[in-house]
């Protein structure tokens, strides 16, 4: 699939992807500033989209570790599946909300999000964050891109700190919650 085909279905699916544009790379280097790949053995993302938060974690990626990386949409899952065809990596074209079926009772180190949770229906919402905090071992952090600030309200809910950053050098700016 081509930049223009998966520009198609970015603007086609705004309600799913909520975004005008892709990740620029500045945010993506934000929000995985805040994750130390070294250790980490097991981490989830959350709205794969393109791939280009998806590059940036396997670029950071050590070896053994393992990525899974839910996406809905399925023209993004087999766009992605060529992109990423390392075993270490799994694309999986699945609702973020069913992540406990994937992990065999496994604990992540990093929840990494760029999920619109704006456009998301509240009971659906629960369930992502419910499952995301489950699924997080006890030093584990659930990092989220946003649009907007008053989402920080929402993520403090689910968890006990959330500290947040930002970044002009993306289209809209964007916010990064770090979540523990």
């Amino acid at each position: 699939m081509g930049k223009s085909d998966l520009l198609l279905e970015l603007y086609s699916n705004l309600s799913t992807t909520g975004a005008l544009s892709f990740s620029s790379k500045a945010l993506v280097n934000k929000m995985l500033s805040h994750a130390d790949f070294k250790d980490a053995k097991l981490i989830v993302e959350l709205g794969g989209g393109d791939g280009s938060i998806t590059q940036g974690i396997v670029d950071r990626l050590d070896p053994d570790a393992e990525l899974l990386v839910f996406e809905i949409s399925k023209s993004f899952c087999d766009s992605m599946e060529k992109l990423f065809p390392q075993k270490n990596v799994r694309i999986i074209n699945d609702s973020a909300e069913n992540i406990a079926k994937y992990l065999d009772g496994r604990k992540v180190d990093y929840v990494l999000s760029s999920l619109p949770f704006s456009f998301i229906a509240q009971e659906v919402k629960n369930q992502i964050l419910t499952q995301s905090k489950i699924a997080l071992n006890q030093n584990g952090f659930f990092i989220q891109i946003c649009y907007s600030y008053m989402l920080k309200t929402l993520f403090k809910k689910y968890f006990d700190h959330v500290n947040t950053s930002f970044t002009l050098k993306n289209l809209p700016p964007a916010f990064v919650m770090v979540c523990r």
